[in-house]
């Protein structure tokens, strides 16, 4: 199956790299890997594997599932939304809240939110928590790309908008610029195809990792992070994935997807 999706999709050329983040812009795009691994820990791949890129977007279930593992469902439904919003990944729509607007975790404004809602006992464990929940779910530690994260923040004004627009509203629990930057980060973790596909494989796995062997999530939330990422997962061309594909799934602009098939891979 992998070969014939390499074999099938390797000479495509249309699109771009992201314009707007110097660092992505300069990424190689000729790198196509495709990796699998499964609920048994098999692992199967072809291509660029194990060639590091930044997780971008891709990260955003994955916060999402430590938010609904520290503080349970409601607190995403009460918080944040889970309501697709068929709006580009960036709007500033929707973090205008003084306005029956949907959200959900996946957009940039309702992934800002999760971020601040995270509870820790001092703002700089923030970060540490979730780069280490993150390689939990890959099953072998995990870092941050630098030169990326620098390229971020330094490009980023749009999200700065919507950090401030969210301040603004009352939605966030943390101080908004320490938001921003743990967003930043989060953004910024270096992963492979496997790393990713792994992660993958640990939803897919009802929420233990079928590398290390060790639960990640609780059993009974992960119908909740599968559902978000199949609504919204490609903002507003997520109709148009799940009519194609069914699967739940998220994208990057770093240029990775990850796709779940539960209970297999």
């Amino acid at each position: 199956m992998i070969d014939e999706a390499y074999a099938r999709f390797q000479a495509v050329t249309e699109g771009e790299n992201a314009q707007y983040i110097p660092a992505l812009a300069a990424a190689d795009p000729e790198a196509f890997g495709i990796a699998i691994v499964t609920v048994d820990g098999d692992v199967y791949g072809k291509g660029d594997t194990k060639q590091s890129f930044a997780i971008m977007s891709a990260a955003k279930p994955f916060t999402l599932a430590l938010l609904l593992q520290q503080r349970g469902a409601g607190t995403v439904l009460e918080k944040i939304g889970v309501e697709p919003t068929g709006l580009p990944f960036n709007s500033l729509e929707g973090a205008d809240r003084s306005s029956p607007r949907p959200l959900n975790p996946m957009v940039n404004a309702g992934a800002i939110t999760a971020v601040s809602l995270l509870q820790v006992e001092r703002e700089e464990q923030r970060w540490p928590l979730i780069l280490d929940y993150y390689s939990r779910f890959a099953g072998e530690p995990l870092d941050l790309m630098e030169d990326v994260y620098r390229s971020v923040s330094g490009s980023n004004y749009r999200n700065r908008a919507l950090v401030n627009l969210l301040e603004s509203g009352g939605w966030l629990e943390a101080e908004p610029r320490a938001t921003l930057d743990v967003y930043n980060k989060q953004s910024c973790v270096a992963v492979t195809a496997r790393q990713l596909a792994a992660m993958g494989a640990t939803l897919a796995n009802g929420g233990v990792n079928p590398l290390s062997g060790q639960r990640v999530l609780a059993a009974d939330l992960v119908d909740e992070v599968l559902s978000v990422m199949m609504l919204s997962g490609f903002y507003d061309e997520s109709g148009r994935w799940a009519y194609t594909t069914g699967l739940p799934a998220k994208s990057g602009v770093g240029g990775g997807v990850v796709a779940v098939v539960p209970g297999r891979m």
